[in-house]
């Protein structure tokens, strides 16, 4: 049984990368794109690349958490009746566990609890190799959507 409130599609994931004005995201800027959609989690990607580096040469840790706030907080938007609703991220953190420098890194997002105002999502991030680099959890607020219409 699915968690998800209507059927989603990696294409639709896809359009939303490009923003809502069409002119790109965070996501596009850092190259993170949702990868599979399962019944209770999504995975999400994101290159290790000398633009996600910090100064000593290492995947910045914040780049670790945005890579684990997209895939948290496109699965929060997506248990909720989008007609009516939005997912914010509320708050954040992460334990960085091994530093990466280059490959791809994969994020998966389980529910810890779906709520009527709140979500938590569990991110583990793991490396190439499949060892795990990143842990996080990510409380999103749920919104109601005012009459006209917000985003």
């Amino acid at each position: 049984m699915s968690i998800w409130f209507r059927p989603i599609t990696l294409a639709f994931c896809n359009d939303l990368d490009n923003g809502l004005h069409g002119q790109g995201s965070l996501m596009k800027t850092l190259g993170i794109s949702i990868k599979e959609i399962g019944s209770d989690y999504l995975v999400a990607t994101m290159p290790a690349t000398p633009h996600h580096h910090n100064p000593i040469g290492i995947v910045h840790g914040g780049a670790n958490v945005a890579l684990a706030e997209t895939v948290a907080s496109y699965a929060a938007n997506f248990v909720v009746d989008y007609e009516r609703y939005y997912c914010v991220g509320q708050e954040i953190n992460a334990n960085h566990l091994k530093a990466s420098r280059n490959g791809i890194l994969t994020a998966t997002a389980r529910a810890l609890h779906i709520g009527k105002r709140t979500s938590v999502w569990e991110v583990k991030i793991v490396n190439a190799q499949n060892q795990l680099c990143c842990v996080s959890r990510m409380t999103a607020a749920v919104v109601t959507r005012s009459r006209q219409g917000d985003s």
